[in-house]
Parts: structure tokens; C-alpha cells; sequence
């Protein structure tokens, strides 16, 4: 319960329509309880046991109101019946009554239709919330999480919990009111009948919860293997290529129908769980309807004083089951937030998620780069691996300083320190002699521009591709780039121009196109330092070329660091570092480091590069 109260919070910011769904659920409970009471005298006047009373009632204060409006009601159609005869004032009591059932479900729409604007409010905040939520947590939360998982708790943990809570919030505000509202009228019309109700229905109430609390483990093992199955499709999708190519399809089809399997029987313990609340509801309460009718009728047939007339005794009965459809409905609710707090708490695993890169209480806003970035003797781990182990580096403005080394030796883990997509386990990162743990993230970043070995476009237009994180450029401008990035050519050519949709992950496009619009992209964003983390090594030779020069334009006169896999593209820097197991084990110049005969003299013999 403790999730569907925080669920609850998201509704705040739509109380308006929580206050207007209440006002309306309390009229459509009143006319509701009118709508029984006032087949009473109907019912006494087709039984002939209708008095006639002469005398009109005297309000005689608010605790006995209960009288007066029964003796009032009596009172009015007594004179009907005296004046006008029973045919007209049963007639007129029809139409009283009818007119009642209009006014009831009229407020019952009122209540659904204010009841839309929270559920859907409270849906779009929390899908915006965790969007959010996920575009602030750092890279290394994703390292072990699937994205079909994340992809499952934004959409279909979402979607359970809105029905599941939220549709659930209708009864749980409507159904309290009608059960009090019509317990008051039994209790008034026969106190030693009602306490039936009293005892019966919470001992059914602690049967039908008995079930429940089984529910929200099996829901939350459900839920589990939905986002594997969603991550599953996402993977083989994406790896169609690789699974035709080694006929493993056979072996995709076993682990994803053993997944489904699991699944299937998860469904089906948690549905027969869920759609044992109805028939359950129903039995224990056709169990307190026998027990009415026996005592209620002896009470009716022994004629005793101030015992139920017939058509009270009917009306008791019409207004239990005014009692026991809420019931039921209340039955319903309970077995649905069983259900969905397991998808809730799916929810605020992310929502609540640590995220250790956070803003300094003070961040300093940067927006230029003066000197130099200094590391100084950073160490940092992935899990229990140290991967960087005390690396002391100056990246001096201006100049270009190339990371070189095996794979693994920490080439990108410096790549992704800088700009604090991690944070050092010892150490520390200066720009400008400032940590760049004191200086807030946006403007850290701003000075950057990263162009990574997988180019990260998106399903849009090359436009908009281009123009992401720049606030304003005219399209002179964006042309202008795609031009130093060697890109205008191939975008003149395309269906619309730079207006063409490029396919999911740019798959309209070549290796090679895609990268130099991810160059035009940098290049429009104008930053003041450049990363470049191996990116030419995915390329052909023609491609490479192209890219190689839009790759030089763009470093001109900036701060760059690049991570090289082939050499050859770094023989210019001004500080080529090789690094091996975390470590600095050369630094200097191209030709300075062949003469050494060392760690990067081998590399180079290893890529036949003289």
C-alpha cells in the first residue's frame, strides 16, 4: 500500500478534479440511497399497508432527522393518495423516482468524467517523471540494466498501474461513501438486522484479504519476466544479423518460448488469483442475503411492534445490495493494488535510483576554456576492477594529445572521467585549476564535444540530428558545418535534403555518412574541446579518408583528445600518451617515441606502420 500512496502524491497537482470527482460521488451516493428509499411508499401502496397520516411532521432538530424525513415523505403521499387517489400518487411517486435514478447516474458520469483528467494527468507526469529521471542518472546505472527492462517499466508497469491504482481510486472514494450512507438508513430501519451485516461481513472481508496477500509476489515475478521478454525482442532484433549468420535461430526460439512459458504460467496463477475476487465477493454475500431474509422475514411475520413492515423489509433488502455491490467493488480494488504495487515498486526503482553525480551545493558556471585540464593521480574502478591506477596528465589548451594503448588499458575510461560521465574513485579531474567536481555538469559539458566510434543519431530528420542540444542556428549555419564535416555532399543528394528522415540509428545511411554527421553536429555545437574516441577505426579506407580530413578541420585551433586505434591517424599530435593496464608508460612526440624503441614502437611494428 505504501506505493499506491506515493502514486497518490502524483495526483496532487489535479486536486481540483479529486475535490470535484468527491463532491460528485457524494450526490450520486445520496440520490443512489433516495432512489431505494423512495420505493417504500410505492411498494405500501401496491401492498395496501400505505398509513394515512393527516398531521405534517415537525423538524424537531438534527438528531432526529431520520424521522422527520420518513414521516415527511409518509406525509406527502398520504395527501396524495387522500386528494387524488393511489393510481395518481403511485403515478407521481414513478416519476419522483425516475427523475432520482436520472440525477444518480448523471452524477455518476460527472464523477468518471473529472475522474479522466487525474488518471491521465497522473500517467503523463509519471512517464515524464521517469523519463527524466533516466536522462539525469548516470551511465554507470545502465551498465547492468537491459533496456527492454527500463523499456517494460515505462510502459507496461505504467500502463498496470494505471489500471490497476488508478482505476482502483474511483471505488476507493466512491464506495465508502455508498456503504455508510446506505448502513445509516438499515441501521435506522432495523438496528438488530443490521448487526448481521456488522458481523458477517468482515469476517468475509478477512477470507477475500486471506487470498490477496499472495497476490503481489506472483504480480511482481510477472512483471520481472515481461521486461525480460521485452529486453529478449530488443536484443534479437538488433542482433538478426548475427543469429542468421550463425543459424541460431533454433537456439533463440528455445530461450525466448522458455521465457514466454514462464511467463504464461505467472498469468495465469495471478489472473486466477484476480478473478477469484469477484465469485468470492458474491458467494459471502449471498451467504449475509439468506441470513437477512430468514431473520428479517421472521421479524416481518411475526407482526410485532415496531417490527418491519413489508415494504421496509424490501427496501432493507435493496439497500444491502446498495451495500454489497460497493463491497464488491471495494473486493476488486483491493486485489488490483495488490496487483499493481509489485508494478509500482518496478517504478521507484528508477524513480528513486541514486544518482552519485550530482551538482556541487554551489556549482561554478563555466563558459570558457583558459588553460589547460589536469589529471592528477586518478584511480578508478569498474565494480572491483581498478582500471585507471593513478595517472597523472595535462591536456594544454590548443593542443592535440592522442591516448594510445591495448584494448582495455583505460584509453576511454579517461575519455569518459573528463566530462564526468563517471566520477574518479581517488583523485582529481581541474579545468582551469577548478575540480570539475565543483563545476556544474551543463557547463563542464558545454565545452565539449564528443564524437564516439558508434555514431548516436536518432529516427528524425539530418536537421534535427544536427541541431541536438543547440538552442539556435540558422540553416546557413548548419550547412556551413556539414560542409567543414565533408557531409553537405551526400545530404544534397538525399530524397529531402537535410529534411530526409534518416531511419532508426541512421540506418539510411553508410558508416561513413553517419560519422561525418556526427563531426557536423560537434562542429555546430562549437566546442572548445574535442573528444574523439576511435573515430575512424569502424570506417573503410575511403570513408576514413573523408572522415579524417572533416576530423582535422574540426580540431583546429581546439583543445582535442584523441583516442586512436590506428596510428597512423595520430602521427601529428602534439602529446601521444600510451597506456597499458591503467597506466602512463610513454608520453611524447610521434618521432621521439619511435627513437625510444618502446611500448609504442611496438604498437607500431604490430599495425606494419614505419
Amino acid at each position: 500500500m505504501k506505493f499506491f500512496l506515493r502514486i497518490l502524491s502524483f495526483a496532487i497537482p489535479y486536486k481540483k478534479y479529486a475535490v470535484l470527482n468527491i463532491i460528485s460521488n457524494i450526490l450520486y451516493s445520496i440520490f443512489s440511497l433516495i432512489s431505494i428509499v423512495i420505493m417504500m411508499p410505492v411498494l405500501g401502496v401496491l401492498f395496501g399497508s400505505q398509513d394515512i397520516i393527516n398531521v405534517k411532521p415537525v423538524y424537531e432538530g438534527v438528531f432526529s432527522i431520520g424521522d422527520y424525513l420518513s414521516s415527511l415523505l409518509n406525509y406527502t403521499v398520504s395527501q396524495q393518495i387522500v386528494q387524488y387517489g393511489e393510481g395518481r400518487a403511485l403515478a407521481m411517486i414513478s416519476i419522483v423516482g425516475a427523475f432520482m435514478f436520472f440525477a444518480k447516474n448523471l452524477f455518476r458520469y460527472l464523477a468518471l468524467y473529472f475522474l479522466a483528467f487525474l488518471r491521465s494527468g497522473v500517467i503523463r507526469d509519471l512517464r515524464v517523471a521517469m523519463h527524466n529521471r533516466i536522462l539525469d542518472l548516470p551511465i554507470s546505472f545502465f551498465t547492468d540494466k537491459r533496456k527492454g527492462d527500463i523499456i517494460a517499466r515505462m510502459t507496461s508497469d505504467v500502463t498496470e498501474v494505471q489500471w490497476s491504482f488508478l482505476s482502483s481510486i474511483e471505488m476507493v472514494a466512491r464506495e465508502p461513501m455508498m456503504i455508510l450512507s446506505s448502513l445509516a438508513a438499515m441501521i435506522y430501519m432495523s438496528p438488530q438486522l443490521t448487526l448481521f451485516v456488522f458481523i458477517l461481513l468482515p469476517v468475509s472481508g478477512l477470507i477475500i484479504s486471506f487470498v490477496g496477500n499472495t497476490l503481489k509476489k506472483s504480480s511482481l515475478k510477472a512483471q520481472n519476466t515481461n521486461a525480460h521478454i521485452l529486453s529478449l525482442i530488443e536484443e534479437h532484433i538488433s542482433g538478426l544479423r548475427v543469429i542468421k549468420a550463425f543459424t541460431a535461430e533454433w537456439k533463440i526460439r528455445n530461450t525466448f518460448k522458455k521465457t514466454t512459458d514462464e511467463y504464461f504460467d505467472l498469468s495465469v496463477k495471478v489472473n486466477h488469483r484476480k478473478d477469484l475476487a469477484s465469485p468470492m465477493s458474491e458467494f459471502m454475500g449471498s451467504i449475509v442475503i439468506f441470513i437477512i431474509v430468514w431473520y428479517g422475514g421472521s421479524l416481518v411475520l411475526s407482526g410485532a411492534e415496531g417490527s418491519l413492515k413489508p415494504q421496509e423489509f424490501i427496501a432493507y433488502i435493496g439497500l444491502f445490495y446498495n451495500i454489497l455491490n460497493p463491497a464488491k467493488a471495494l473486493t476488486t480494488a483491493f486485489y488490483n493494488i495488490k496487483k499493481g504495487d509489485a508494478s509500482a515498486q518496478r517504478i521507484f526503482e528508477i524513480l528513486d535510483a541514486d544518482n552519485p553525480i550530482k551538482d556541487s551545493t554551489s556549482p561554478l558556471d563555466v563558459n570558457k576554456f583558459n588553460d589547460r585540464i589536469e589529471l592528477k593521480n586518478i584511480k578508478f574502478k569498474y565494480e572491483d576492477k581498478l582500471v585507471v591506477d593513478g595517472i597523472n596528465l595535462i591536456i594544454p589548451k590548443g593542443k592535440m594529445v592522442a591516448l594510445v594503448g591495448q584494448s582495455g588499458s583505460g584509453k576511454t575510461t579517461i575519455a569518459n572521467l573528463i566530462p564526468r560521465f563517471y566520477d574518479v574513485n581517488e583523485g582529481k579531474i581541474e579545468l582551469d585549476g577548478n575540480n570539475i567536481k565543483d563545476i556544474s555538469k551543463n557547463s563542464l559539458r558545454s565545452l565539449m564535444g564528443i564524437v564516439t566510434q558508434e555514431s548516436i543519431l536518432f529516427n528524425d530528420t539530418v536537421m534535427e540530428n544536427l541541431l541536438l542540444g543547440v538552442k539556435s542556428r540558422t540553416e546557413e549555419e548548419v550547412i556551413a558545418a556539414a560542409k567543414i564535416a565533408n557531409a553537405h555532399e551526400f545530404i544534397e543528394k538525399l530524397p529531402e535534403g537535410y529534411y530526409t528522415n534518416i531511419g532508426d540509428s541512421g540506418n539510411k545511411l553508410s558508416g561513413g555518412q553517419k560519422q561525418r554527421l556526427s563531426i557536423a553536429r560537434a562542429v555546430l555545437s562549437d566546442p572548445s574541446i574535442l573528444i574523439l574516441d576511435e573515430a575512424t577505426s569502424a570506417l573503410d579506407t575511403e570513408s576514413e579518408q573523408l572522415v579524417q580530413e572533416a576530423l582535422e578541420k574540426l580540431m583546429k585551433n581546439r583543445t582535442s583528445i584523441v583516442i586512436a586505434h590506428r596510428l597512423s591517424t595520430i602521427q601529428n599530435a602534439d602529446v601521444i600518451v600510451v597506456m597499458k593496464e591503467g597506466k602512463v608508460v610513454e608520453t611524447g612526440k610521434h618521432d621521439e617515441l619511435i627513437d625510444r624503441d618502446g611500448a609504442y614502437s611496438k604498437l607500431i611494428k604490430l599495425q606494419s606502420f614505419e
